[in-house]
């Protein structure tokens, strides 16, 4: 039986704390120019990227597809009453 493994560092913080110290460290790289910032080209490229890796969860497509039909049957429900 393997034991588990111990958080230790940034694993130990809190979200907020995490979220702090990345948050100066972003600040930090640009004040000094060396912060990476993508162009409109770049980004796209990225967005498609993370969107043909999550399509490829059909069960989380499937679940996020019924969500979006709920809530789309939701406000014609709420739209057809006022």
């Amino acid at each position: 039986m393997v034991a588990a493994k111990k958080k230790r560092g940034f694993a130990l913080m809190d979200p907020e704390e995490h979220r702090r110290i990345a948050a100066a460290g972003g600040k930090a790289a640009h004040e000094a120019g060396v912060a990476h910032r993508m162009t409109a080209e770049e980004a796209s490229r990225a967005g498609k990227k993370g969107g043909q890796k999550v399509a490829r969860d059909r069960a989380h497509m499937a679940k996020i597809g019924r969500l979006g039909g709920q809530a789309k049957r939701k406000r014609r429900k709420k739209e057809e009453t006022a």
